[in-house]
């Protein structure tokens, strides 16, 4: 979210816009992830992603009604983030994109030298690797997950030289 456009369509200050986001941040109706960056590869380094913390809230305000099957993958996300926020709670949550639009959902930086992946899909048959290759050309060493709520076991896939596991949100280490 920019604020300087959403101050514009309020007609509202930017430093109103950004005071009301905190208000939300710290009374939890709001996540603000920061983005992860360290190579100096055209990477987004300001820009953060904010989630809601209640799915219901997010299709109102979408104006979801009905919600629809595309509509699944983004509330997923925000699904997600809950429990990484809940389950890995000495954990710091990013996100990472690059210039060129890519993006992994998340991402931990576990260690100088390891930073995990972790992807949302719906469906798992719907993962694209390209942004997973691209952020591995950067960072080369970490886990990488797959997350999804249509799985029975975990299990791990190859594409290419990538190795990912695909799991429920549980089967992240």
């Amino acid at each position: 979210m920019e604020t300087a456009r959403v101050a514009s369509e309020l007609k509202v200050s930017r430093v109103t816009v950004e005071n009301h986001l905190r208000a939300l941040e710290v009374t939890h109706a709001v996540s603000s992830i920061r983005p992860f960056f360290g190579s100096g590869q055209k990477e987004i380094v300001k820009m953060p992603k904010i989630y809601g913390f209640d799915t219901g809230f997010i299709t109102f305000v979408r104006g979801w009604d009905p919600l629809r099957p595309q509509d699944h993958g983004i509330l997923w996300e925000h699904l997600v983030l809950e429990y990484l926020q809940a389950a890995l709670i000495n954990e710091t949550v990013r996100y990472w994109r690059d210039k060129a639009g890519h993006e992994i959902d998340f991402v931990l930086a576990r260690r100088r030298d390891q930073i995990d992946t972790i992807e949302c899909k719906w469906n798992p048959i719907d993962f694209d690797p390209s942004a997973l290759k691209v952020f591995r050309s950067y960072y080369p060493k970490g886990k990488n997950y797959l997350v999804s709520p249509l799985m029975g076991d975990s299990y791990l896939k190859n594409y290419g030289d990538l190795i990912v596991k695909i799991c429920s949100p549980n089967g992240i280490e």
